[in-house]
């Protein structure tokens, strides 16, 4: 488990972490999620010793990262899949950090397995594409068997192929009972893998909660309406609710429930092809939640959000 309580990361007058308190739990996929700029992997570097918080703790099983008496088999990062020597092979970069966490050289072949490297893992690293230091990443994460991992934006580099891998990895690893932290910007793999969600801006806590409260709160539903009569039936609708045009013969209400619009049409005499409530997506909710917290846009950007 991962308890952050009070966290802030001060640079001069700068406050990019803002006294954030949050905790990722054992058995769950938690989404890190937060604008360019909002102080994700700041937070994520404090987690791990690797930088020093103004004020506040955070703390993994009960104590600070540096304090493990074997970080590797305490927590398992992934922060840049850059990290690694180009010279050295795959496997001799896991030999290395096995023999200085007390791990037995044939884990070193099992997480190469585990990753789908085992074919190359005598190969450089230079050489590695970027999917495949990905790939090494996960596996140097993996290492020590951890109750609890961290990854940030490991879904860069891979194929669809690997991404659907590292969806299926994370959700059997919570359901191994580890405490899963992931930052992504996937917006739709997220949605996806996440069980729950934490949301930051500007250094600031905005949201923590599972996933489909977070959708549920953030985010109005909508009801797709197939209609010959879809102009009709617009004007009924318009001046209570919200409606878009989807094509010629498609609406989106947003604002009634699909038997109220039924009902409607039905007291007009207007003929209804589909009636279907739809969900909105995770990427909405957070861009309708998050806009304010947006450090840097463009002109068209801008225009597009209001």
């Amino acid at each position: 488990m991962i308890e952050v309580r009070g966290l802030t990361k001060r640079y001069g007058e700068v406050v990019a972490v803002d006294d954030l308190t949050f905790a990722v739990r054992p058995g769950e996929v938690t989404g890190f999620l937060g604008p360019n700029g909002a102080g994700k992997s700041t937070t994520l570097r404090m987690i791990l010793g690797l930088d020093a918080a103004t004020s506040g703790t955070a703390t993994v099983s009960g104590l600070p990262y540096p304090d493990q008496p074997s970080p590797l088999k305490a927590v398992g990062a992934l922060l840049d899949p850059s990290a690694v020597l180009p010279s050295r092979t795959a496997f001799h970069h896991l030999l290395a950090l096995a023999a200085g966490n007390g791990i037995p050289r044939a884990r070193v072949d099992e997480v190469l397995a585990e990753v789908g490297l085992e074919k190359v893992g005598r190969r450089r690293a230079g050489a590695y594409s970027l999917g495949m230091r990905q790939r090494l990443g996960i596996a140097a994460a993996l290492l020590g068997d951890p109750p609890v991992l961290v990854f940030d934006e490991p879904l860069n580099g891979l194929d669809p192929e690997g991404i659907v891998w590292i969806r299926s990895l994370m959700r059997r690893m919570a359901a191994e009972g580890r405490a899963v932290l992931m930052s992504s910007h996937l917006m739709s793999e997220m949605e996806l893998t996440a069980d729950h969600l934490i949301v930051i801006g500007r250094g600031k806590l905005i949201a923590d909660m599972p996933m489909k409260d977070f959708i549920a709160a953030h985010s109005e539903r909508e009801v797709l309406v197939r209609t010959p009569q879809s102009e009709a039936l617009r004007e009924l609708l318009v001046t209570a609710v919200e409606v878009r045009d989807e094509d010629d013969d498609t609406l989106v209400v947003t604002g009634l429930e699909a038997a109220e619009i039924g009902a409607l049409a039905s007291m007009s005499g207007l003929e209804l092809h589909e009636l279907t409530p739809r969900r909105v997506s995770l990427e909405k909710a957070f861009m309708d939640l998050t806009s304010e917290a947006v450090e840097y846009r463009t002109e068209s950007e801008k225009v597009t959000v209001r």
